[in-house]
């Protein structure tokens, strides 16, 4: 099987720029996961992010965690679970309204650390989408402003750890699933590895890279290019040692953003429009019960909902 992709994105500016935007066409288009090197995020930013997230589990999540597993009798189970990750996490919201200075037991400079580190990449988000916009052939801000809403898109992380698991055959770090939303940029641990997605059948290890940012396509992208791109199914197999940290930012359309193919794409096609029109947040309440299912049903609903609704244009920024 071909290598993961990896993209220097330094390499936009220079002559290999062509070359460089096919690596992300094909990327795209046949793997919906891609890692970034040379991104423009610094290096001492990041790990700062990773020390604090790291010093933050240990002092505040390891023992409840620890806690949860005992009360579940987790660590001595002989069957296969299927019900519940072996992760620990918390969630930080950005966009529209951040709610950063709410979140318990984060230490200032760490809520600093991660208010900057969300900047950085909400920027990172924002020029991907328009180098999609330019291999797709669409005029550039198209798919920021089909994410935009009336009030801008949905951005937040979560924070995961995943620790020491004794029976990583039974029990997954995180259960096979594509994401619901639009573009995922996440800055995973370079020693512990466990993340994979499904690429031809076949599960393939996502490369642990010192100061890469990986990224993956949601749902939302693959509505909106019809099909072009595809979000993947990806999953998180617990390790026997090591506590894996995984940081993912999660670049979402605004709740009440109309999501649809992209006209322009849609003429191109022979088989017409594949994919709903549907409100973003009614997509995501469906999600919420079906998240660890196939995702064709989750359209093949929305295209009910779309039949009984008549949805206006996207909002434009």
């Amino acid at each position: 099987m071909e290598s993961f992709p990896v993209i220097d994105l330094e390499k936009l500016n220079g002559e290999v720029r062509g070359t460089t935007m096919a690596k992300i066409k094909d990327a795209c288009e046949n793997w919906g996961f891609f890692e970034l090197v040379n991104h423009g995020l610094s290096h001492q930013l990041m790990d700062n992010v990773e020390r604090l997230t790291k010093e933050h589990y240990k002092k505040c999540m390891e023992q409840k965690f620890k806690q949860m597993v005992a009360s579940k009798g987790l660590e001595a189970t002989q069957s296969e679970i299927d019900n519940i990750d072996w992760e620990s996490t918390f969630h930080i919201r950005h966009l529209p309204v951040s709610n950063i200075s709410e979140v318990p037991d984060l230490e200032e400079d760490h809520r600093k650390a991660m208010k900057q580190f969300a900047l950085e990449l909400e920027k990172l988000a924002e020029l991907l989408l328009d180098l999609f916009c330019e291999n797709l052939g669409l005029e550039k801000g198209y798919l920021k402003r089909a994410f935009y809403g009336s009030k801008g898109p949905t951005f937040g992380t979560k924070v995961s750890n995943y620790p020491p698991c004794p029976k990583p055959d039974l029990i997954k770090g995180l259960r096979a699933h594509t994401d619901a939303g639009g573009l995922i940029l996440l800055f995973q641990d370079d020693k512990v590895s466990g993340l994979q997605l499904l690429k031809d059948g076949q599960w393939v290890d996502v490369p642990p890279m010192r100061h890469s940012i990986v990224i993956n396509l949601g749902d939302q992208l693959e509505v909106i290019t019809n099909g072009k791109y595809k979000s993947i199914e990806h999953r998180v197999i617990a390790q026997t040692d090591g506590n894996r940290m995984s940081i993912a930012s999660f670049y979402n359309p605004g709740s009440d953003a109309v999501i649809y193919p992209a006209p322009e794409l849609v003429e191109k096609e022979v088989k017409g429009q594949v994919y709903p029109k549907f409100v973003f947040e009614d997509y995501m309440k469906l999600y919420a019960g079906l998240k660890f299912q196939a995702k064709e049903p989750r359209f093949e609903a929305m295209k009910t909902i779309e039949s009984s609704i008549n949805l206006g244009p996207i909002a434009t920024v």
